[in-house]
């Protein structure tokens, strides 16, 4: 059993909790700017010791609307600066808050509210207030509900005014490590959500470690960072904390189809993304230079840029004429990417999701090293990271300090450390199944390489088995298909079946694009579009690559491009965009059949 366990670098505090960390900040640097605020055409900054004040005034306010110490409150806002005043105005008022995704719908709003015993709930819109307002009268708990649309986080400030600091201090230092923070309910890609009970020292030890371990990211002088995946799952809401321990200044952006003007206004240092991100920026780069006629130079400088990350990444030498040719295409085509960016990221943290190596050392050519990390809502978010001093291009990194990894007789992955969660929230019976001793089951696959960093080779769960008996890892081919422009999502399928295929939908925000640049009515409708040759032979092109990393017996030999989209709306996607494989096995059973319907010939086919 492979195992690899990094000592912690900061002595633990089992007294301290989380708001220890906003207010050791402000003891260091009251004047820094800890966050921005979109204003005009630009950005206001709120220093720490002014975020401490607002934070402060909002936790009076609940503590005179009769929220006690312990209580339990929903959140459901999009990722906003109030999303993180909110966040430790509940904190300092000795509340627990349990945060809900914008896009949950009535149903899962009033599961999450009604098993964690919520006593209040605050939204931010009037689609948000709607959508509660309409299980309200299934959850007699919950005895107040604010909405931010109408100006009630100022009405609950002005509303404290006679509570005394005496009060706010007594509530913030009422909870120690062990004591809950946050209740978070899983994505429920599997199932019903479980509340994942996260302690203050979960937030605390793991934010001092990460920092120490992470200071050429957060504590470079200016470090800054612009969030904009949803602050209600675990990774976004552990950098936000991370950034005020680390004194990082943080914007907030989320409406993603304004992120380039604000990534250009706000230019951050570092960035905090999914892999969906930075296929989409490699993508809409790649069709906006076929569209102008310079598709050929692009992918002449997406191979150079990636062969010479690999040169750099093994210690070679680079050859003349490749180095040549990274300076011409560096001028031509990756300054322009950087700029884009905003100019000045140096460092990307990704997570949720397998990356790839082809835009790992894509976006390493273009001078920004994306830090690829593993962890899960049971873990804080991360267990695992690569860092700025040992770091390797298709791995999740080394196990972060104060956090073990181990890898069962089964490949399942492990872990234990300061990182992990307490227990599922009232579910002995799931804790229990969760656990091995103190490591935490995660369901994952993994190996160690030679040097100890984790690579991510599949779902336990979702290993499939052919009626040959060969085993199969989805992601090994969903991840390399995904990356063709044209193609949304994937689910690769063939558990006792005699072969694999592979349900693909197309991706409606690229298709418009890449139907104009291939000569093909850019109005197309998916049902049109999953029909038409052309599409189907480049999605066979993406297949064909997919195939080139596996065996004969693991590749894709059919695909069927189904005419519809995968959202979250629609049921097939978690909130922050992982595919519910379960459900979307049952409701396209009838399309799955039909690929085997036909014994499978030498090639692949498409059934579309």
């Amino acid at each position: 059993m492979a195992e690899f366990e990094t000592p912690a670098i900061i002595t633990a505090d089992p007294q301290a909790n989380t708001t220890d960390l906003l207010v050791e900040r402000v003891k260091l640097t009251p004047d820094l700017a800890l966050f921005a605020v979109p204003e005009g055409e630009g950005w206001r900054d709120i220093s720490a010791s002014d975020f401490l004040n607002q934070v402060v005034a909002l936790a009076k306010g609940f503590a005179a609307a009769g929220i006690e110490t312990g209580d339990k409150v929903g959140f459901i806002a999009r990722t906003t600066y109030e999303w993180s005043l909110v966040d430790f105005a509940l904190f300092f008022a000795g509340a627990v808050m349990v945060p809900i995704y914008e896009t949950s719908s009535p149903a899962q709003i009033s599961w999450i509210l009604s098993d964690s015993g919520a006593v209040a709930c605050i939204c931010e819109s009037t689609d948000h207030e709607e959508r509660l307002r309409e299980v309200l009268p299934e959850l007699p708990e919950v005895r107040t509900t604010w909405a931010m649309h109408r100006g009630d986080l100022a009405t609950l400030a002005a509303q404290g005014v006679e509570v005394t600091d005496e009060e706010i201090e007594r509530r913030r230092t009422t909870a120690v490590g062990a004591d809950i923070a946050t209740l978070i309910y899983t994505s429920g890609s599997t199932g019903r959500p479980k509340g994942c009970v996260l302690t203050h020292s979960n937030f605390v030890e793991l934010s001092r470690n990460s920092a120490a371990a992470l200071a050429e990211v957060v504590a470079e002088p200016g470090a800054s960072t612009l969030l904009f995946i949803t602050t209600a799952h675990v990774f976004a809401r552990f950098i936000s904390i991370l950034n005020i321990h680390a004194g990082v200044k943080t914007g907030h952006q989320p409406d993603t189809k304004q992120l380039l003007p604000a990534l250009g206004s706000f230019q951050p240092t570092y960035l905090l993304a999914v892999p969906r991100v930075f296929e989409k920026v490699y993508n809409s780069a790649e069709q906006k230079a076929e569209a102008g006629g310079k598709g050929k130079i692009f992918r002449a400088a997406a191979h150079v840029a990636i062969e010479h990350s690999k040169y750099v990444q093994e210690g070679r030498r680079i050859p003349l004429g490749m180095a040549l040719k990274f300076r011409l295409f560096d001028k031509l085509v990756y300054s322009k990417l950087r700029t884009a960016m905003g100019g000045r990221v140096k460092y990307a943290v990704s997570g949720s999701a397998p990356l790839g190596e082809r835009l790992g050392h894509f976006f390493h050519s273009l001078g920004v090293t994306i830090l690829e990390g593993y962890g899960l809502t049971e873990t804080t978010a991360p267990a695992t990271v690569n860092l700025a001093t040992k770091s390797k291009i298709g791995t999740v990194g080394p196990a972060l300090p104060g956090v073990g990894v181990r890898i069962a007789d089964d490949g399942e992955i492990e872990v234990r450390g300061i990182n992990v969660f307490k227990e599922y929230w009232r579910n002995p019976e799931a804790t229990a199944a969760a656990f091995d001793g103190d490591w935490f089951k995660t369901g994952d696959v993994g190996r160690f390489d030679a040097d100890g960093l984790l690579r991510i080779t599949g779902r336990k769960k979702e290993i499939l088995v052919t009626a040959g008996g060969k085993n199969v890892a989805p992601a090994a081919l969903e991840d390399p298909m995904r990356a063709a422009p044209i193609i949304g999502q994937v689910v690769v399928v063939g558990d006792q079946k005699p072969f694999i295929s592979a349900l693909v939908t197309l991706d409606p925000e690229m298709l418009p694009t890449w139907l104009a640049n291939n000569g093909l009515p850019a109005d197309m409708s998916l049902e049109q579009a999953a029909a038409d040759s052309t599409v189907n032979a480049e999605v066979q092109r993406a297949v064909d690559r997919a195939n080139a990393f596996v065996s004969r017996a693991e590749s894709v030999r059919k695909f069927t491009i189904l005419p519809t989209e995968w959202t979250e709306a629609s049921g097939h996607l978690t909130p922050k965009l992982s595919i519910k494989r379960n459900v979307i096995l049952s409701d396209f059973e009838d399309e799955i059949e039909a690929m085997y319907a036909v014994p499978v010939n030498t090639t692949n086919v498409s059934l579309a």
